[in-house]
């Protein structure tokens, strides 16, 4: 077989915020803001197009999803025990002070993990926690 990984989804809960988080923070490029009835999903990837994109959504718009589970989606967003992504970086240091001087909820300093990973994790405007990996 030959597979790739195309889309990865995380919701959102204000895509302004999540536009000047995804696009002007992290730098990635929007690939796509598409509007429905209020709602709106934006599609964010790698400059160049290439590599999987993540696309954020609104949280709990499936039609099948009662309100409880609706309230339910949102108290796990918020704990950010709900989405999680991790990306990579070559300046792990250098992103983590950008992303600390934007003023960033910070949940784990860069860190020399036991398995061999050095990383840092933070939560984007919706509370998903975002793992960041040194490349």
């Amino acid at each position: 077989m030959d597979i790739t990984l195309h889309h990865a989804f995380l919701p959102h809960t204000d895509p302004e915020a999540s536009l000047r988080f995804y696009r002007d923070l992290l730098g990635l490029e929007v690939r796509n803001d598409v509007g429905y009835e209020g709602m709106r999903w934006i599609t964010v990837g790698p400059p160049g197009g290439a590599g999987t994109s993540v696309v954020l959504h609104p949280p709990a718009v499936d039609p099948g999803i009662s309100d409880d589970e609706r309230r339910t989606i949102l108290e796990l967003m918020a704990k950010g025990s709900y989405g999680a992504l991790t990306l990579a970086t070559p300046d792990l240091d250098g992103t983590f002070d950008a992303l600390v001087a934007a003023g960033v909820d910070v949940v784990q300093e860069p860190t020399d993990q036991p398995y061999g990973v050095r990383d840092a994790a933070v939560r984007d405007p919706a509370g998903n926690l975002l793992r960041i990996n040194a490349v």
